[in-house]
């Protein structure tokens, strides 16, 4: 139990030391794609799709439900993607409505497959809970609509910072701005020649 407790401390301190980086240095993506996180787990998915985000440049993230989650999977990422918390989607869902914002939760077993549905420009992703999906009722939702990222295995169940980063690719697929206009990008090959004797 104390274990625990302290693993718990050492992510609400760090993700405390990143929040405040981040109000100092993160600004809107090129994008306008913006992810939705709804209850996830504080451990290592939430930071693994701030790197998404970062990389794919989505215009921010919002937390629904999440005080607090461990930074340092997102390797640097949190600093730079602007973040937004909301106690429940209700507030989350008016907020992006206002903004003019279509809204997509990623949901196995949707008729809408990724692929073969066109994006708004400005769409938000809604990616839930790992175990136990959204955290509202779509029905009380009825602009919401769903999506699913077509599967072919005995499973049919993606991890969420992989279903997470195959969206942000299709969005930027659809409308993705020019590399030039990003950042620049860096050589980080890998030389894997190995010249022993």
């Amino acid at each position: 139990m104390r274990r625990h407790f302290n693993k718990r401390l050492d992510i609400e301190t760090r993700f405390e030391q990143a929040r405040r980086r981040n109000l100092a240095s993160a600004k809107p993506g090129l994008h306008k794609c913006i992810l939705v996180l709804d209850g996830l787990k504080p451990d290592f998915n939430i930071g693994k799709i701030f790197r998404s985000a970062d990389a794919f440049g989505a215009r921010e993230i919002h937390l629904i439900g999440i005080r607090s989650f461990d930074p340092v999977p997102a390797k640097g990422s949190v600093r730079w993607v602007c973040f937004h918390t909301h106690d429940d989607f209700s507030s989350c869902y008016r907020v992006l409505s206002q903004q003019g914002y279509s809204v997509i939760v990623l949901e196995p077993g949707c008729s809408n497959q990724l692929g073969e549905y066109a994006f708004a420009k400005k769409t938000a992703f809604v990616m839930g809970h790992e175990e136990f999906g959204i955290s509202f009722d779509r029905r009380e939702f009825p602009a919401v609509d769903g999506l699913s990222i077509p599967q072919w295995g005995h499973v049919q169940s993606l991890n969420v910072s992989v279903a997470a980063s195959i969206v942000l690719y299709e969005y930027v697929r659809q409308y993705g701005r020019l590399l030039s206009e990003g950042l620049p990008q860096k050589n980080t090959a890998v030389n894997t020649r190995w010249e022993g004797g």
